[in-house]
């Protein structure tokens, strides 16, 4: 009985002490704690400096590129919020959309940034398709007369893409487009082409004229000697089936290179 007495009385010191000791601590501050934890959602920024409504009082051209990305993603984590990921994603690209326009699903899944999922890729690409889509003419010029003419139509189809792809335009006598068709996609520095199925798809669509295009995803536009071969061998052939190669366009970001327009015996 003493002995239990005795651990009764040592115990009862030992929550007193604990007792006291905690009430001598200082109170922690919670709205301070909690005011500190929310600083990063932005719905408890000041509303002007909220994207959204940004956005909604001065127009987009008034946005950054990260806010304008933010909006797209419309939340973030825990930790890290639509801007912060905005900011994350665009870094990867250095800040670059021209590079960044060339990304799809997988590249920006790659990146495995924290809070950027599938559907949020696919809403960038989204944006970025539309944007692409509004500065383009739907619809190809219908008559070609000079290489400018379509360029454009093949800069937008094909400049964005990380990979080479060679595609043909059909023409009938008046130089209107009456077929298009991709012949190939390679690799980053190449695709073959074969001359044979430019010439089927020629006289099956009974064209009298042909505009062949491929795309460099480095940017350089110089044709390299495996292109200027190529479009020899290609002239060459269509000359026996009396069908005439207009022109070989090489497209990038960076703009368009006309063999037509920088041969002087085309």
């Amino acid at each position: 009985m003493a002995l239990l007495f005795n651990i009764s009385r040592t115990y009862t010191h030992i929550s007193c002490f604990f007792s006291v000791f905690i009430r001598s601590l200082p109170i922690p501050d919670l709205d301070r704690f909690d005011s500190m934890m929310n600083t990063n959602n932005i719905k408890n920024w000041s509303p002007q400096d909220q994207p959204v409504q940004k956005l909604y009082n001065k127009g987009p051209k008034n946005l950054s590129d990260v806010e304008l990305l933010a909006i797209l993603l419309q939340h973030g984590t825990v930790n890290n919020n639509a801007i912060d990921l905005a900011r994350s994603l665009l870094h990867a690209t250095q800040n670059n959309l021209q590079k960044f326009a060339k990304f799809n699903v997988i590249d920006i899944l790659a990146l495995k940034i924290k809070g950027i999922g599938k559907v949020k890729a696919i809403r960038i690409l989204a944006a970025i398709e539309l944007g692409s889509r509004r500065i383009h003419n739907a619809i190809p010029p219908k008559n070609i007369h000079q290489s400018g003419d379509v360029a454009e139509h093949l800069k937008y189809l094909l400049q964005f893409e990380n990979r080479e792809i060679f595609m043909v335009l059909l023409l009938n006598q008046a130089n209107k487009i009456i077929h298009e068709a991709v012949l190939s996609e390679g690799g980053i520095t190449g695709t073959i082409a074969d001359p044979r199925l430019i010439f089927k798809l020629a006289l099956s669509h009974e064209a009298t004229g042909f505009i062949i295009c491929h795309n460099h995803p480095s940017g350089q536009l110089q044709p390299s000697l495996m292109d200027t071969l190529l479009t020899d061998k290609i002239k060459k052939g269509a000359a026996y089936f009396d069908i005439k190669l207009v022109d070989h366009i090489i497209v990038s970001n960076e703009g368009y290179y006309s063999f037509a327009e920088q041969s002087t015996n085309w």
